[in-house]
């Protein structure tokens, strides 16, 4: 195992570009959110409908005054790395950069969603496998410590309620692109193995109902405009609610993502992100439907 892992950030339309690079190797990060391990090397930079050249730039000045190489050229990019974490945006190019790195063997994370719909996410899931690349993909908000705690005293909760904000992207599904977070949590509790969603939507945004096996159930509130995040987790055992902290999540995350990268092991798999775009997806038909959809 190296002693420092170099890593190629791919895309910059995304304030974790910097976000995850800062908690690496700023030199005046606070103790308490470093995380020792890591060294992002480079960064691919590209525009997409969620930014501009002049916020592209800020980012790159940024990244430069920490060591980083930017470069518009992928091959430049992931010349002289040991991991790469594909950080863009747009779900919609997660595909087509996913398809640029498999054939490079190095392990590899995905930032939240794992695409822009259930098709392309298995499109995602099916090459990893064939190529045999190891990958993982989720939202930070899953390694919540308020929400690990609330799991630790319901561990198998038979209702979940968690509510978050429902983003409203320059282009494609909000529920998607931004309800990621509260799917991500309420997986989180719940485990895998939803079988339907339907959603109801308003001016105030929407609220998915999720099913499950043996009458248990699960609620998403995704709110416009209020952007904390929290929820409650219910069974035989007990009652536990919890309010996402979301001053350490990027570093909670980064913690997860050193341990796959150096050890092969992690506390989610590649499986969990496929159905959570699977009921992403599901939930973005409902709420454009008015009924509810059945899991692919």
């Amino acid at each position: 195992m190296k002693d420092e892992i170099k890593v190629a950030i791919i895309g910059l339309d995304t304030s974790h570009s910097v976000e995850f690079p800062r908690r690496m190797q700023s030199p005046d990060v606070a103790d308490e959110q470093k995380v020792e391990g890591m060294r992002a090397v480079s960064c691919l930079r590209f525009m997409t409908p969620f930014t501009d050249e002049e916020v592209l730039n800020e980012r790159q000045v940024q990244l430069e005054s920490w060591g980083i190489k930017v470069t518009e050229d992928f091959d430049e990019a992931v010349s002289d790395c040991d991991a790469i974490m594909l950080e863009i945006n747009d779900p919609a190019y997660h595909l087509e950069y996913f398809k640029k790195c498999v054939d490079l063997g190095k392990p590899i994370f995905l930032d939240k969603p794992l695409a822009d719909n259930y098709e392309n996410g298995k499109k995602i899931f099916d090459l990893a496998k064939e190529n045999d690349v190891r990958v993982i993909s989720s939202s930070s908000l899953r390694f919540s410590p308020n929400l690990t705690d609330a799991c630790d005293v319901v561990s198998k909760p038979n209702q979940a309620y968690c509510y978050g904000p429902l983003g409203i992207p320059p282009v494609g599904s909000g529920i998607i692109w931004y309800g990621v977070h509260c799917f991500e949590m309420i997986q989180r509790a719940m485990g895998r193995g939803a079988i339907s969603v339907d959603t109801r939507k308003d001016d105030a945004g929407a609220v998915v109902l999720i099913e499950y096996p043996d009458n248990r159930r699960a609620i998403a509130e995704l709110t416009v405009g209020d952007y904390a995040y929290g929820g409650s987790l219910r069974s035989k055992e007990g009652n536990a609610s919890f309010i996402v902290d979301s001053s350490t999540i990027y570093r909670d995350q980064l913690k997860e993502i050193y341990k796959f990268f150096t050890t092969g092991e992690a506390s989610l798999a590649l499986d969990d992100a496929l159905e959570i775009i699977n009921m992403l997806d599901c939930a973005a038909q409902s709420y454009e439907l008015g009924r509810p959809v059945e899991l692919y």
